[in-house]
């Protein structure tokens, strides 16, 4: 009998212009098994390189920086690849940078005031392939995201409160249910129980979703839910 190999650590790239906070947290990394330092760039431009050549599984980027900003550095690097996912940390939270880094393909937005243990969590939710969003900046921002382009942009039209659902082409209607739940913010766990399938089965049906709709993420797919009039806006 052969010994299961172990898992490969996550790789990070930290884009941050501030030292203390690129070292504080290549430290915090150094003690967890599955996370590993791969780069690091005190701007948005050394990021986008970085990100080229390195090719992490997660980039953790700041938002204001000298130069290039980590927005527009996110949207480079996921314009790039698919397979580089951007954790967003900062230490604004306000609803412009959610919007920014919601456009620029980001997986997920957290703020430095979390607890250690929850930015870690989060580059690991990254990497599996789901989305976050740190509490307090609630799914009302993506309500909001989904009516219009946002703080400080050009006035849209609003997305009517109330709509009946239409249909989303190519989805079968098990699937439909399960793009309903996730926008709603329910976990695989959640939407298996709710469904009474596995969560096998239930994480089965988000990957389809992810493919059939061309989502790179949760985030993503909870904007389609919206988009689809799958889900009522919060009032």
């Amino acid at each position: 009998m052969t010994d299961t190999p172990p898992a490969r650590a996550i790789r990070v790239l930290l884009v941050d212009d501030q030292p203390l906070v690129r070292s504080g947290l290549r430290v915090l990394m150094a003690d967890t098994a599955d996370l590993e330092v791969v780069g690091e760039a005190g701007t948005g431009s050394d990021g986008v390189r970085l990100a080229a050549e390195l090719r992490p599984d997660v980039v953790v980027m700041d938002i204001r920086m000298p130069g290039m900003d980590g927005i527009e550095a996110t949207g480079l690097i996921t314009a790039e690849t698919e397979a580089v996912k951007v954790l967003v940390l900062t230490t604004f939270d306000e609803d412009e940078h959610v919007y920014g880094a919601l456009r620029a393909g980001a997986s997920g937005f957290a703020v430095k005031d979390m607890a250690v243990e929850e930015i870690l969590a989060a580059i690991r939710v990254i990497a599996a392939g789901d989305a976050l969003i740190a509490p307090g900046v609630t799914r009302r921002l993506i309500a909001d995201f989904v009516r219009g382009p946002g703080p400080g942009a050009p006035a849209a039209p609003e997305v009517p409160e109330a709509r009946a659902p239409r249909p989303v082409a190519g989805i079968t209607e098990r699937e439909r249910e399960v793009l309903t739940l996730v926008g709603r913010g329910r976990s695989n766990g959640e939407i298996a129980e709710e469904l009474f399938i596995s969560a096998a089965t239930a994480k089965s049906h988000v990957s389809r979703l992810f493919t059939k709709l061309g989502a790179r993420d949760r985030v993503q797919l909870v904007i389609t839910a919206y988009e689809m009039g799958l889900v009522a806006p919060p009032r």
